[in-house]
């Protein structure tokens, strides 16, 4: 990017450097979690696969009881994906053709996906340099007379000021989702992630911090009716066998994904910490290095660092220079999705969510990454500063 405004992107290979086939430090590596649980999951496949009960077993309810009961919320319903959970649950809450919803303009692509699939318009609003989050102060001036919802993004693990945006929301009258797909656990202001809106949108994907073997995604609410139409929505619209009162999708928790999701839930708070460790040796060995800026952890809040994203005016020759050193590292998001062809019609002006994505480079952490592993990779990013 050239300037806020101008989306001009040169994307670096360093992530996928062939350098060394062995890397000193992943930028994830899932093998830490897994290893330990391997064992008793493949048991209980074994028993799955003798059962035959692949769609709608009894393990898809028992996960659903119990992380509805880790975020604080009566209800979960289990989908096949953070996509569909937002994409149905704007759909449950009664979002109609033309209706606005809010975003944050840095997101992953799959925010705005779920707007428009939903038949919404997505209106972008700027985040915040304190958070990366919906600047709450922003979104007052984008509410018009269409607009029905805020979706904010708990972005790259830290929740977003939902006390601001509750007020906002309240006085005109409109609800939020909250995006929840990388902030498992987190925590901010009294609030927990996936309990702070109407309905909290969970993504899966292997590299979440909870993350299933594959695709798979839950809506938490405590309202029962939401609840209920999502059942039905992710059931090809049917409240019983070939009753199809609604059109729906085929958007089932595989059982064999929440099998694995209830071996690794119970764990998922000791995996936090393990992230929240390596990322205040983040913060402390790398302040006040070069033009470096780090993350920014807000008043009240205790992110859980699904991504520990810096900033610098050089990502890419980061990027490649700890490649050589076999570390990799990610770009989240080097393209806001505005500036992408298939939203390039809401381009606007956002220049902080810009100026974080032409200068964003996420540095690897994962449970389980070593004191070593975070030591080299301070060593290296010192080195190149």
């Amino acid at each position: 990017m050239d300037a806020p405004g101008r989306c001009v992107y040169v994307f670096s290979m360093g992530e996928l450097s062939t350098v060394s086939t062995a890397p000193a430090v992943p930028f994830l590596d899932l093998r830490p979690s897994h290893e330990a649980l391997k064992a008793a999951i493949l048991a209980d496949i074994s028993d799955l696969i003798d059962a035959g009960t692949f769609t709608n077993g009894p393990q898809v309810r028992e996960f659903e009881d119990a992380f509805a009961a880790y975020c604080g919320t009566e209800h979960c319903v289990g989908v096949a994906s953070g996509l569909d959970a937002l994409r149905l649950a704007l759909i449950a809450a009664g979002l109609e053709p033309g209706d606005e919803v809010i975003v944050p303009a840095l997101t992953f692509v799959a925010t705005f996906e779920a707007v428009t699939q939903a038949g919404g318009i997505p209106v972008l609003v700027d985040v915040s340099e304190t958070d990366y989050c919906l600047d709450p102060a922003a979104v007052e001036a984008a509410i018009g007379p269409r607009t029905r919802f805020l979706l904010p993004v708990h972005l790259y693990g830290q929740l977003a000021n939902m006390r601001a945006l509750e007020e906002v929301a309240h006085r005109h009258g409109l609800r939020i989702l909250e995006d929840a797909c990388q902030a498992h656990g987190a925590e901010r202001g009294g609030f927990r992630a996936g309990a702070a809106g109407f309905a909290g949108a969970f993504s899966f994907y292997p590299a979440k911090n909870l993350g299933a073997m594959g695709d798979a995604g839950a809506v938490t609410t405590n309202d029962g009716s939401i609840a209920r139409q999502i059942r039905v929505l992710r059931e090809h619209g049917q409240e019983r066998k070939y009753d199809h009162r609604h059109e729906g999708w085929t958007s089932r928790l595989d059982t064999i994904q929440a099998l694995v999701l209830l071996h690794k839930l119970p764990l998922l708070d000791e995996w936090n910490d393990s992230r929240r460790a390596a990322a205040a040796f983040y913060l402390n060995a790398l302040t006040n290095i070069g033009d470096l800026q780090l993350p920014q952890v807000a008043a009240e809040s205790e992110p859980v660092w699904h991504l520990f994203v810096i900033r610098t005016a050089r990502p890419n020759a980061l990027a490649d220079h700890l490649a050589q050193r076999g570390i990799r590292s990610g770009r989240h998001y080097p393209k806001p999705p505005h500036c992408s062809n298939a939203y390039a019609h809401l381009a606007g002006d956002f220049p902080v969510a810009e100026a974080v994505a032409s200068q964003c480079l996420s540095l690897p952490l994962f449970s389980g990454i070593t004191e070593a592993q975070v030591e080299a990779v301070v060593q290296a990013v010192a080195d190149f500063v």
